[in-house]
């Protein structure tokens, strides 16, 4: 019998697609947690594993027909255990949320004291926030940037860790825009009996490809997402210790998850191949330098970086420098007309709200794999500054939007 898309094609639906395929492709993207997959990755995520339920683990199904399926689940671990040089990996998190809360899961009781970075000075909603499940589950303790330098301040880290002694101390950021110590992390949870997670979710792709510490040596549990700096489909994985591998297994499925996503699975297979190639090394210094390059080019334009600069692929931009009145929210739409995407983003104690905000955030990760180089993150900046400047001339905006494509042409993500 023949599949209904066949005889009546879903023209709506894939009209869309090639809508988005344009925005893409004829925009800057960026967002500093997304970025472009290869064809190959794609090519994986819609294949006919789609098609295959595979609740369990390699060798250990609850269904049959898994032998292919098994070999692939298998090929992506032990990939990843070689990139980061772990003792066991968990591929199966369908993201980095879920991936943080089955590791909670699986070395923590309910109301359990955990450490983490504050939500608003650059944290994940993962580490603690109120209105997140792990601030519901667990009794979490904030440390913030320090009102100076907007930097983590280590000595309050350790001030807070003798005070609470919690049961996990948690690093990682989704808008902290500095290299992380795992040592430094490590030698307090050591010092207070505390176990130590690292979120690796920004920066996994960059530590595969030699630009930030690997912090599995360190850390007990090392969670991150696929999709961002490690160029792969959008999901999570779980790194850890052998000691910590069957409870982490448990916490994923069945704690948390039901059947594993297999297309994706392969589709983290391939990222992690392609991670392993020396080129990999190259596009992840390039990633770095092109964020430096940009985060001068803004400072030239007016902009207050958070921090005063980065040390990775993303930078938060405190816009009251370059316009008091402006705001991330307007900032963002406007520039989204300008065919320029990036995200609203809270600066360190930010006077407006969450949905509000007084920054932006930006990165270079998908700029960066259609080939951009230093020269063209002084044309970003440039046309980023060009838009909010006159983001009350639609002709102006319009004008902008057009070179914005022009300089795309220049750099197809796909060809």
């Amino acid at each position: 019998m023949p599949f209904p898309s066949d005889t009546t094609p879903d023209t709506v639906l894939f009209d869309l697609i090639d809508q988005e395929v344009q925005r893409q492709v004829t925009g800057l993207q960026l967002i500093a947690s997304e970025n472009f997959t290869s064809p190959s990755v794609m090519r994986a995520v819609g294949s006919v594993l789609t098609n295959k339920y595979a609740e369990g683990y390699p060798g250990k199904r609850y269904y049959g027909g898994n032998l292919v399926v098994d070999e692939i689940e298998s090929l992506a671990i032990e990939r990843v255990k070689r990139i980061f040089g772990a003792d066991h990996a968990n591929v199966q998190p369908h993201s980095g949320a879920n991936a943080n809360m089955c590791a909670y899961q699986a070395i923590l009781q309910q109301g359990d004291t955990v450490l983490g970075l504050s939500l608003d000075h650059g944290g994940h909603l993962t580490h603690g926030s109120p209105v997140n499940a792990s601030g519901k589950l667990y009794h979490f303790v904030a440390y913030k940037v320090a009102p100076g330098d907007e930097r983590i301040d280590m000595d309050q880290v350790r001030d807070l860790a003798l005070q609470h002694r919690p049961k996990l101390i948690v690093a990682g950021t989704t808008s902290y825009t500095r290299r992380l110590d795992p040592a430094a992390f490590k030698s307090i949870a050591d010092e207070v009996g505390a176990l130590f997670m690292f979120d690796a979710a920004h920066i996994a792709g960059l530590i595969a490809g030699g630009q930030h510490p690997n912090p599995v040596p360190y850390a007990d549990i090392v969670t991150f997402t696929t999709h961002k700096t490690l160029r792969g489909p959008r999901g999570g994985c779980i790194l850890s210790k052998a000691e910590y591998a069957a409870a982490i297994d448990k916490a994923v499925f069945p704690g948390w998850q039901g059947g594993p996503l297999e297309h994706v699975i392969a589709g983290k297979a391939v990222a992690f191949h392609e991670a392993l190639q020396p080129s990999f090394q190259t596009y992840a210094a390039q990633i770095v330098k092109n964020a430096s390059a940009l985060a001068e080019a803004l400072v030239q334009q007016g902009f207050r970086l958070v921090s005063g600069g980065t040390d990775i692929h993303m930078m938060v931009v405190d816009l009251r420098p370059f316009d008091a009145d402006l705001t991330g929210k307007d900032a963002q739409a406007v520039l989204d007309l300008g065919g320029i995407t990036l995200n609203k983003n809270s600066i360190p104690d930010d006077p407006r709200s969450p949905f509000v905000t007084s920054g932006v955030r930006i990165g270079t990760p998908s700029v960066t794999t259609q080939g951009m180089k230093e020269p063209q993150m002084v044309q970003i900046a440039e046309l980023i500054a060009r838009v909010l400047r006159h983001r009350g001339d639609p002709a102006a905006v319009a004008q902008a939007k057009a070179d914005v494509a022009a300089l795309c042409a220049q750099f197809p993500a796909y060809s």
